[in-house]
């Protein structure tokens, strides 16, 4: 890789870096191709990023994003989206999907670093969009039990008369 890619491999992912709401990394060693891309598609279904780093060129980048320093060592895959919740989501069903072969090391959570604690309990909340769902079926309860009532009570009147 030329000093001009690395350069602006730096540049790409310090601009999605400050975008990002977490970032986690992961370790990958041992995973196939189909594996990796199974991961990738999991990120491109939730519009968020995967890629394996260079720690050198990562590091770099997170600096330059503001982000606190993190250690990076061995073989790095970063998942990194606009939201908290899913890269978290993301980085837990590869870990769970791969036991052996992939795990989370480390996240950052709004450029903080984050515990382990805190990404597994990002990882199990629910996104925006299941929230409005909940909430949206909390709001149309009373109206469908009125309707069912009501059918009921017409189809009561019905047989009696």
């Amino acid at each position: 890789m030329t000093r001009t890619r690395k350069e602006e491999l730096v540049t790409e992912m310090t601009a999605e870096f400050k975008e990002a709401g977490a970032i986690i990394v992961c370790d990958y060693k041992g995973m196939s191709v189909s594996d990796l891309e199974f991961v990738r598609n999991l990120a491109k279904d939730e519009e968020s990023k995967v890629q394996v780093v260079k720690n050198k060129l990562a590091r770099i980048a997170l600096k330059n994003a503001g982000c606190e320093d993190i250690e990076f060592t061995d073989t790095n895959l970063v998942v990194w989206g606009d939201t908290q919740v899913l890269p978290c989501k993301i980085a837990d069903k590869a870990a769970t999907e791969f036991k052996d072969k992939f795990s989370i090391k480390t996240g950052l959570i709004q450029g903080e670093v984050a515990s382990m604690e805190t990404i597994n309990a990002m990882a199990k909340l629910p996104t925006r969009d299941e929230l409005i769902g909940m909430l949206l079926n909390v709001w149309n309860a009373p109206v469908q039990n009125f309707t069912i009532g009501m059918d009921a009570l017409s189809k009561k009147l019905e047989e009696e008369a």
